[in-house]
This record gives C-alpha cells, sequence and structure tokens, in this order.
C-alpha cells in the first residue's frame, strides 16, 4: 500500500485540517440532500472528507475511539441538517405542549434524531479503517473508495429495514431529484446504486489528491462512472413508456392543516366541504380519479360513508379517500385509502398505512416513555395507537389498479416495489405534511416519491393537505404541482404502465451486494490478525524443529 509520509502535504492537511474537511462536507453535502438545486456539485463535495478517510483511517496508529469520534461529527452534523424541518413545528400548541415543552420535543427532533442515526452510521468509519489495515486491502488503495462506497450503501440499507428507530430519510440520492438524468440509473437497482456512485466518484477524486500513483487511472474510472451514468439516464430518459391505457387524475389540495382540524369543532364537515367543491371541479374538467390527502377527512369511514358515495355518484369519479377504518378485533383503527366508485359503492379492498410514524401515530416503548418523558405522548395524533397495516394492496378499479402508499410508506423502497409486483399500474400517495408547514421537509418528501417512480417505473400521483401535491412521471419528471399553503387541484392524464423494471424484478441485490463486501471487510482485520498468528506459530514451531 501506497504509504504517506508525515512531511508530505497531503499528510498534513488531513491530519491538521481534518475537522474542518469533515465538517465542511457534512454541511455541503446536507445542504445538496434539502436544496437539490445543488445537486449537479454533489460529485465533488464529499471530497475534503474522503481526503481524510483514505488517510487518518487507513493510519495504524488512529485508534477506534478517534476514528469513532470522526465518524459521529461528521454525521450527526449531516443528519441534523436532514432533520432540520423538525424546527418549523413549533410550538406543539395544537397538542397541549407549552413553548418550553414543544422546543424540547423540537431539538429532540432535529438534533436527537440526528445524533440517534449518526451513532449507528459513524461505525462505517472504525470499520473502514480497520479493513484498510489488512493485507489485502491495505495493497489495493484504488479499491478503498469503492469499499467506503458500499459501507454508506449498508448503512442506508439498515436505516430502511431496522423497525421503527431506523428511517431513510436522508438518503443521498435525494440531492440528484432536479437532476432527474443522474438518476435513472435507479430503475436498475434502486436509489442505492445512486448513493455508491456519488461516494465513490467522490473517494477517487479524492485519491488523485492523497496519492501519486495511479492518478490518472482514478480519474480516469470516476469519469467514466459520471459519464455512463449520465449517458445511460440520456438514453434511457428518452424512451417513451409505450401504452395505450390512459387516465386522467387529479391530486386534491384543500389546504387544511392538521392542527386546525383535528378535534375542532365544525372541522369534519370543513373538510367535507372542501374537498367535495373540490373534487366536482376536478371532475368537471375530466378528472376520472381524484385523491385525497392522507387523513383528509378526520373520521372513521362509516360516519361520513354516505356523503362520499353521494359525491361520487353525482361527479362521476372515482375517490381515493384518506380516512379511518375500523380493525376488526383489535380494537383500534387503521389509517387507511377507501376507494369510492362513481356507482356510489365503496370497494371491499382497502389499504391501510405500513409504516406508522413514531411518536406520531404509535407510541412506541410506550411503558418507558410514559415514565420517563410522558410529554411525548401528546404529540401523537390519537390517543390510542393506530393498527399497522401488513400488506402492499393494490385496489382495482375500472380504470386500472392503483397501488396506495401513504406518506411515510413512500419513504421505503420495498413498499413500492411490493406494490408494483403485486400489479399496480399506478402509484398513489396521499400524504399529510403539513407539520413540516414551509420548510424544505416537504420538498425532501416529494423527492422520495421521484425515486419510488423511477425505481417502479409508474406514474405517481401524489396528494398533501397543504402540499406539495404533484404528478410524477415514471421517469421521475414532475408534470406539475401545488406548492405549500395552497389550495387547488393538479389535475393531469397519466400512463397506466404494466412493464418491469430491472430493479423491480430483482429488489436490493445491488444492496445486499454492499452488505456482503461490507462484512467480508469487517472480518478482513480480525482475520488478518489471526492469520497472522497462526503463521507466526508455524515459524516458531518449524525453527524448533
Amino acid at each position: 500500500m501506497p504509504q504517506l509520509k508525515k512531511d508530505q502535504l497531503q499528510y498534513r492537511l488531513a491530519t491538521e485540517l481534518r475537522w474542518p474537511f469533515l465538517l465542511l462536507s457534512a454541511t455541503l453535502i446536507g445542504l445538496t440532500v434539502i436544496f437539490p438545486k445543488l445537486g449537479f456539485v454533489q460529485w465533488i463535495l464529499l471530497v475534503p472528507a474522503m481526503t481524510v478517510v483514505l488517510t487518518r483511517l487507513t493510519d495504524p496508529k488512529v485508534k477506534f475511539r478517534h476514528m469513532y469520534g470522526m465518524g459521529f461529527c461528521f454525521f450527526a452534523l449531516y443528519f441534523s441538517i436532514a432533520w432540520h424541518w423538525f424546527l418549523w413545528m413549533y410550538p406543539l400548541d395544537y397538542a397541549g405542549l407549552s413553548n418550553v415543552a414543544s422546543a424540547a420535543v423540537v431539538l429532540l427532533g432535529s438534533l436527537g434524531m440526528g445524533g440517534f442515526q449518526a451513532a449507528a452510521a459513524a461505525f462505517i468509519f472504525p470499520l473502514f479503517g480497520l479493513a484498510c489495515r489488512a493485507k489485502f486491502i491495505s495493497r489495493y488503495p484504488l479499491f478503498h473508495p469503492f469499499l467506503f462506497a458500499s459501507l454508506w450503501v449498508t448503512m442506508e440499507w439498515f436505516q430502511a429495514h431496522c423497525g421503527w428507530w431506523g428511517v431513510p430519510w436522508g438518503r443521498l440520492a435525494l440531492g440528484q431529484a432536479e437532476n432527474i438524468l443522474m438518476l435513472q440509473s435507479a430503475s436498475l437497482f434502486g436509489s442505492y446504486f445512486i448513493t455508491f456512485l456519488l461516494v465513490a466518484v467522490n473517494g477517487l477524486l479524492a485519491y488523485t489528491v492523497v496519492y501519486e500513483s495511479r492518478r490518472t487511472a482514478a480519474s480516469i474510472i470516476a469519469a467514466s462512472l459520471v459519464l455512463s451514468n449520465f449517458t445511460f439516464g440520456v438514453v434511457y430518459g428518452s424512451i417513451p413508456s409505450q401504452t395505450e391505457n390512459m387516465v386522467t387524475v387529479a391530486a386534491i389540495q384543500g389546504n387544511l392543516a392538521s392542527g386546525e382540524e383535528w378535534g375542532a369543532t365544525g372541522s369534519l364537515d370543513r373538510a367535507l366541504t372542501v374537498y367535495s367543491d373540490l373534487t366536482k371541479k376536478a371532475a368537471a374538467e375530466g378528472a376520472e380519479i381524484v385523491l385525497w390527502p392522507e387523513t383528509a377527512i378526520v373520521s372513521d369511514l362509516v360516519w361520513v360513508e354516505d356523503t362520499l358515495t353521494e359525491l361520487a355518484k353525482e361527479s362521476q369519479v372515482t375517490i381515493l379517500a384518506g380516512l379511518f377504518t375500523q380493525a376488526p378485533g383489535e380494537g383500534g383503527d387503521y389509517n387507511s385509502v377507501v376507494a369510492i366508485l362513481p356507482d356510489g359503492t365503496v370497494s371491499e379492498t382497502e389499504y391501510h398505512k405500513i409504516n406508522l410514524v413514531p411518536f406520531g401515530e404509535f407510541l412506541p416503548l410506550r411503558g418507558f416513555i410514559m415514565t420517563v418523558a410522558p410529554f411525548l405522548a401528546d404529540i401523537n395524533t390519537l390517543e390510542d395507537d393506530f393498527v399497522f397495516g401488513t400488506e402492499a394492496t393494490v385496489i382495482s378499479l375500472e380504470e386500472g389498479r392503483v397501488g396506495p402508499l401513504i406518506c411515510f410508506d413512500s419513504i421505503y423502497e420495498d413498499n413500492a416495489r411490493e406494490s408494483v409486483k403485486n400489479g399496480a399500474e399506478l402509484l398513489a400517495i396521499p400524504t399529510n405534511d403539513s407539520w413540516f408547514k414551509d420548510s424544505r421537509g416537504v420538498w425532501m418528501h416529494s423527492a422520495q416519491a421521484q425515486l419510488r417512480a423511477i425505481e417502479t417505473g409508474r406514474y405517481v400521483m401524489r396528494a398533501a393537505n397543504t402540499g406539495v401535491s404533484s404528478i410524477i412521471t415514471d421517469k421521475g419528471e414532475v408534470v406539475d404541482f401545488l406548492g405549500t399553503f395552497e389550495t387547488g387541484y393538479v389535475l393531469s392524464e397519466v400512463k397506466l404502465l404494466a412493464h418491469t423494471t430491472l430493479y423491480t424484478a430483482i429488489g436490493n441485490v445491488f444492496a445486499y451486494l454492499c452488505l456482503t463486501v461490507s462484512a467480508l471487510c469487517a472480518l478482513s482485520y480480525p482475520l488478518a490478525r489471526w492469520a497472522d498468528r497462526i503463521e507466526k506459530k508455524l515459524v516458531k514451531n518449524m525453527k524448533k524443529c
């Protein structure tokens, strides 16, 4: 392995400026995730941090705790930026919290969630450092950027698959939401592949700074990755999806915030009036399917069924309404999407939200929380927890097969993929983003829908209470949208598609490959030390003989 000497400029810079380099990259890369207009520079913003990674972490003298500390500070800053929108929730007076309690909750949400996720993510720094000290891996420093990219992908995968405490909110791929040509390869291997490319390219560029040998090779590989990804985006993005099945849809945005509606006197009548009027207007313009936001009607279906069936029959549209349905035998409610058909009947097929929001729709570790921090229970939308949905149900309509994903469901790629595998020709995302107000959080959430559209090759209709509501093509292009705090609807003709993307067919195979690489690298250092001990014993025994 090419060793850097302490008197080399690269080593001195990476050592003396390691904290500014790490924090600068964490800040800038975090800003691209919340402001994707800056996404074109994501491909170079990790270079300062990767310079530190390729020098300090591979130094045998740097201890585990120091590597972990660097990783924690880097990711704590990065994730706190991604969770910044918690600050816009202040004050939480609708939940009955005082200003002091509200401040504690929003700070805990922003800094706490950032720190919580960083505590796990930080392990990729020492894992990388220890792996690079193994003899085999240390011999091939040009492989190191790809190793670190694999570890980053592994971290993102675990965030999406480790229960309620893992939330994949700050994916690097979100920074490319306004550079959709660079996102098209997500149709092959998912958004994890975009993350891998971003980290690997930054690492290769950092390699050209750190090492004198093979700089040309590293530069060529980095340029090839970017150019090939861009070329694929241009070619794939220009291929029109062929189908004769078209339908006109409308996503309704009533601009009714949850804080105003939950429990307020007359709120149910007001919501019914607003959404009914907008539905009639959209139907008059030709809408065949109308999507209402998540919990647009804060009521069980049984209380509003007559009103909704009459509206659908009068307007001759299919209404996909977000409301509550009773869970049989559970003594609780589902957060659901129900289809009210143009003939005035209610479809027997309902979709129930799979990924409920912790501390919003259910209280995790209820006994512990009620003892240690009971005020956190006050921000739950209901006194009792919602009941979890269990499957990606597809609703069959006369117009086609629609796969709903309610709000939080849409940030987990497996939900969209399972829906399409179950026959969905169109994805519908009713969401309640009014908690985010007009922060960048609403746009981050909307960008997740673009990823799901590209991964699955399906159009997406997205209806939000107070914004952002949008229509998104199967290539991730936003056809039309309504911004925050606007009242109205977006209406467009969409394609009902039945083709299967490679990602839909193979799922997270690429992420599993990165998991395998990460696992092997995590074992490489202890295995290498074990092999060294065995070798020394053999040599010693041979000398005795």
